[in-house]
């Protein structure tokens, strides 16, 4: 299978009351393993409300992937403010779907959060805490200039405990 990202353009777009589909092609063993598993029915309407209204509420962004020319949705993006040791942050998280993985895709549309938090001016520090076991988010993070901060105990989903990486990204730093 050629690498899509050589002919196809990946673009960002907020996330929006249609993208309830993609939600649920996120929402499977093998996207969640990472992460605790699929959600139940109420918990994914809910995400989906709470991603909708994210940007109104000021406080972060959720975005759909895309590819472009043919508009076809491929993973989610975003960043939510989020209280970490005593500071607010923005922390970001991603999926892209199975059949799109290995491509780039993730790290573009990375990048392309990174600079929309960036423009809000807002929080100094974006992190992300993937899953110790995660190799490929821990390797987007290295990508994109996150620095590795330290392995933590973190919740989630509610209840259950997880082994992550902290990683830190400073906002404010000039872009290379």
């Amino acid at each position: 299978m050629p690498d899509e990202t050589n002919t196809c353009q990946v673009r960002i777009e907020p996330w929006a009351e249609a993208d309830l589909d993609l939600l649920y092609r996120l929402n499977t063993p093998e996207m969640l393993e990472h992460l605790g598993g699929p959600e139940t029915e109420d918990e994914l309407l809910a995400r989906h409300k709470r991603y909708v209204e994210i940007g109104r509420k000021g406080t972060g962004r959720m975005f759909g992937i895309f590819l472009q020319p043919s508009l076809e949705a491929v993973g989610n993006i975003g960043y939510w403010e989020r209280s970490w040791q005593g500071e607010t942050v923005y922390e970001t998280g991603w999926g892209v779907l199975p059949a799109y993985q290995g491509k780039g895709i993730a790290t573009i549309a990375a990048a392309a959060a990174i600079a929309s938090a960036r423009a809000e001016r807002k929080h100094r520090y974006m992190h992300a805490f993937p899953s110790v076991d995660n190799p490929a988010s821990n390797a987007i993070c290295r990508k994109l200039g996150f620095q590795f901060v330290a392995e933590c105990s973190f919740e989630y989903p509610p209840g259950s405990i997880m082994r992550c990486n902290d990683w830190r990204l400073d906002l404010n730093a000039s872009v290379v």
